[in-house]
């Protein structure tokens, strides 16, 4: 019995209960909330539904959730109930009935935690996107390798998902990059305004030699030979970077094409024939205050150029009308103010403000002998995705990015990232994943195959992790609907606190000449369903689930 499955049975007994006392069955919730109790010996789960029903209902709470425990307790696969506190309910399941959920994950398979939350939904989730002036620092891995199992869990929950980059390829930062590479081909200093690093005269060699000649043309079509091939060099090597993280992008959207096209300037057309812009001081403004922003923005400037959010403007209204009904931008701790200004973008054109969504991620800061690491080899002034993968490899890498909520700065310790012990959070989730394959393969060479006598599985251990894979499903429904992909990985560091102490106490292969029994068998079906679980969630996040370690 899946927690799903024991919410809605309680939801019926509850309306039996309502309907026999002649009481409003319109008292009942529509959700109903089953959830395990801290502790173990309050019962397998728990429900506050009769506190949540009882005033509306007329009745004092603790009666209500009587009349419902006693209801329960005649139920299939409930062993018993009964009313604890204020009003809550204890509920226990049988054996049989708890143990059919290995079944079910047996079914399922690699779908095992997926639903159909967000079909029809269509999803452009817009992540990393930095500029193509460098290297990919750490609030871009970060970024990297969250958005990616963020895109992950909403393709599991039912959504369709395009993952894009928005490359900043218009613009200054532009141009004092092809200027860094024009000077370091020269042999000049860089430029006080320019990017420094190894990676520079890397990509200044790459021109030189793709363009033999290039130095002698008049200034103006060097330059213009070192942004073209400079930026496509900077292009290939973060997409190839990314790609080796194991992140890969549906859609590189490059900005300079809504300008090239013509789109920025539909857009900003369209505002003014609306009256959402204005003019005032030289310039044009959004009326972006009238919906909700803290100030209004500068579209075009009084020197008659266009301010960065008009690019804005135009990337919203290209992605709605390529038929996106949910816009997720993931942006940096220093973007805070695009927030307001992209709802409020999306109210201009006419849209509900809530298609668009700003997640803001903290910085990441490395730690290594207990002191931050600070520098780069290549890229000289940051710490890249490179270094980062080079110290601890893809998997930790991904792993210790993706378990911490993004709203909190995140300290990585590269000392514990390559320790193959119990205290590194990835190693302590791959191991155990690694332990069932090695289970899995002496149970072959034993002959011994999963049975389904689930109702034997008794133990408090074994109980334990039965409920605790239970809790997969609603764990990814919630990552997806918060945004929260730590989520994953936090369940499944409890998954295997669960397995190692059921590991530790249920024998699950005979020793010796020992006979194989049906117990055996169904411990063995156990494992194979937290395998699968381990696999599913580690998939999620895009981190390998090993066979051996």
């Amino acid at each position: 019995m899946t927690p799903d499955v024991l919410a809605e049975l309680v939801r019926a007994a509850a309306s039996e209960v309502l309907t026999r006392r002649g009481l409003d069955l319109t008292a009942l919730p529509a959700d109903v909330t089953v959830e395990r109790p801290r502790n173990p010996e309050h019962g397998d789960y728990a429900t506050n539904l009769a506190m949540r029903t009882a005033k509306k209902a007329g009745v004092a709470p603790r009666d209500l959730a009587g009349w419902l425990a006693e209801e329960l307790t005649g139920r299939d696969g409930v062993a018993g109930a009964e009313v604890a506190g204020p009003g809550f309910i204890n509920i226990r399941l049988g054996a049989d009935a708890q143990g059919a959920l290995v079944g079910h994950v047996l079914a399922a398979g690699e779908g095992y935690g997926a639903g159909d939350d967000y079909s029809g939904r269509n999803v452009n989730l817009e992540f990393v996107s930095a500029n193509p002036t460098g290297p990919l620092h750490m609030g871009a891995t970060r970024w990297a390798a969250v958005g990616d199992a963020l895109g992950r869990v909403l393709s599991a929950r039912g959504a369709k998902v395009t993952r894009e980059y928005y490359f900043n390829d218009a613009g200054s930062q532009i141009d004092r990059f092809v200027r860094s590479l024009v000077a370091a081909a020269l042999g000049r200093p860089t430029p006080e305004d320019g990017y420094a690093g190894a990676y520079i005269g890397e990509v200044a060699q790459d021109v030189v030699a793709a363009e033999p000649g290039v130095l002698d043309l008049p200034d103006a079509e060097r330059d213009e030979v070192f942004r073209r091939v400079g930026v496509g060099r900077m292009f290939d090597s973060i997409k190839r970077t990314l790609h080796e993280f194991g992140t890969d992008f549906d859609v590189f959207f490059h900005e300079q094409s809504l300008y090239e096209s013509g789109a920025v300037d539909a857009a900003v057309q369209r505002l003014k024939d609306s009256g959402s812009l204005y003019f005032a001081d030289g310039a044009w403004w959004l009326r972006s205050k009238d919906f909700g922003d803290d100030k209004d923005r500068p579209v075009i400037k009084s020197d008659g150029n266009p301010a960065y959010i008009a690019g804005d403007l135009a990337y919203l209204r290209d992605k709605r009308s390529r038929g996106f009904d949910l816009c997720i931008y993931m942006l940096g701790a220093d973007h805070h103010g695009y927030i307001g200004r992209l709802k409020a973008a999306a109210a201009a054109f006419g849209d509900d403000p809530a298609v668009v969504e700003v997640l803001i991620g903290q910085l990441v800061n490395l730690v290594k002998d207990g002191k931050p690491v600070r520098m780069s080899k290549r890229a000289g002034n940051t710490v890249t995705m490179d270094d980062l993968v080079e110290a601890v490899g893809v998997d930790a890498a991904r792993y210790s990015l993706v378990r911490s909520s993004v709203d909190s700065p995140l300290d990585i310790d590269l000392d514990l990232l390559v320790k193959r012990s119990n205290d590194n959070p990835v190693f302590y989730v791959q191991y155990a994943h690694a332990r069932l394959a090695s289970l899995a393969r002496n149970a072959a060479d034993m002959g011994v195959e999963p049975g389904d006598a689930y109702g034997l599985l008794e133990h408090p251990r074994e109980g334990d992790l039965i409920r605790t894979i239970g809790e997969f499903p609603s764990v990814v429904a919630a990552a997806a609907e918060l945004r929260e992909p730590h989520r994953v990985a936090r369940f499944l560091e409890q998954l295997a606190s669960a397995y190692h102490k059921f590991y530790d106490t249920c024998r699950v292969l005979p020793m010796g000449d020992e006979e194989v029994t049906d117990l055996h068998r169904a411990r063995l079906a156990l494992c194979v369903a937290a395998r699968q679980v381990f696999a599913n969630g580690l998939g999620l996040l895009g981190v390998s689930a090993p066979e051996r370690m």
